[in-house]
């Protein structure tokens, strides 16, 4: 009984030292996520600025190879969503002709009057202004519109030759991750056809040729049906971008800092608020005195929680 014991103790160490490490991201490891992202995108690997499952598992893989790292979908999407909330931050500040990006550096300058501005509305822009953005290239990749195909001529945009193809772009929200596992989903669906399909044609003899036809025919339906899915799918993930635009945390913000006598640590609050979608739809359909009230009753919450 004691060697079992003592077995079941030696064997603790070794199951903690599987779970996954926290992920403490770096300026080389963010540009190797970036790059992989991009490689995904050229591969056709997006499907409404959201990736498959297999497409999550790859850049896993080679993440480990290239860094040593062996962190799991999860934290690797959690670092897409920071990237995502950097790229609209970034693109909206070059929106505005006081600043320019440089390629070659990564910087972005602009007059320290355009800076202090820009710095009271969004004050996560103070580490852009410190440390520029070297992967925006690869960032406007990432998160252009699915048509382009990730081919977004930047340059030309940020000369202001050509007019911006990029609607303002929110956070990670519940919609989009919902959006995102109904992709995954479908494809599970997929594969788990074609697995049947495959099985069937291997396995049964010629003797029941009759009901290979018959379990063909119900193969069909289920693919009919698998693509009738994913055609509601990219639809219904086609009205909640058209919602987003329309309720973007770039709008709330730009309401917010037109309000008058908005103490500080609300206004930071808010910012948190921001991240619902439900929070930005009220935030935005309210009217005057309306939205003051409830922004002040929204916010006490979040600072002040009944215990």
């Amino acid at each position: 009984m004691a060697s079992r014991v003592t077995r079941s103790r030696r064997q603790q160490p070794a199951l903690q030292q599987e779970q996954p490490s926290r992920a403490k991201w770096t300026a080389f490891l963010t540009k190797i996520l970036a790059d992989l992202l991009v490689e995904q995108v050229h591969r056709g690997n997006r499907l409404n600025n959201s990736f498959s499952k297999k497409a999550w598992k790859s850049m896993s893989d080679d993440f480990y190879k290239k860094s040593g790292f062996k962190w799991d979908n999860e934290q690797l999407k959690n670092r897409y969503g920071v990237l995502r909330r950097q790229y609209v931050l970034v693109k909206s500040l070059l929106d505005q002709s006081d600043f320019s990006w440089d390629e070659s550096t990564g910087n972005i300058t602009g007059k320290d009057e355009a800076w202090a501005e820009f710095i009271k509305g969004h004050p996560d822009a103070e580490s852009i202004k410190t440390s520029g953005c070297p992967i925006y290239k690869q960032l406007c990749t990432i998160f252009s519109e699915p048509t382009t195909n990730g081919k977004h001529y930047y340059t030309a945009e940020l000369r202001g030759d050509v007019p911006s193809l990029l609607p303002p772009l929110d956070p990670l929200s519940t919609i989009q991750e919902e959006s995102s596992s109904e992709f995954e989903e479908v494809e599970d669906l997929a594969e788990g056809r074609f697995n049947i399909s495959a099985t069937s044609s291997t396995s049964l003899p010629g003797s029941i040729n009759g009901r290979k036809r018959g379990r063909r025919g119900i193969d069909d339906a289920i693919a009919a049906a698998i693509l009738e899915m994913a055609a509601a799918s990219k639809l219904r993930a086609a009205a909640v971008k058209q919602c987003n635009a329309k309720y973007s945390i770039a709008s709330c913000i730009k309401e917010l800092d037109e309000m008058q006598d908005v103490h500080q640590r609300v206004y930071f609050a808010a910012l948190e608020l921001f991240n619902d979608p439900i929070a930005r739809e009220l935030f935005l359909s309210l009217k005057g005195d309306k939205r003051s009230t409830w922004l002040n009753r929204k916010c006490t919450a979040l600072l002040d929680p009944i215990s």
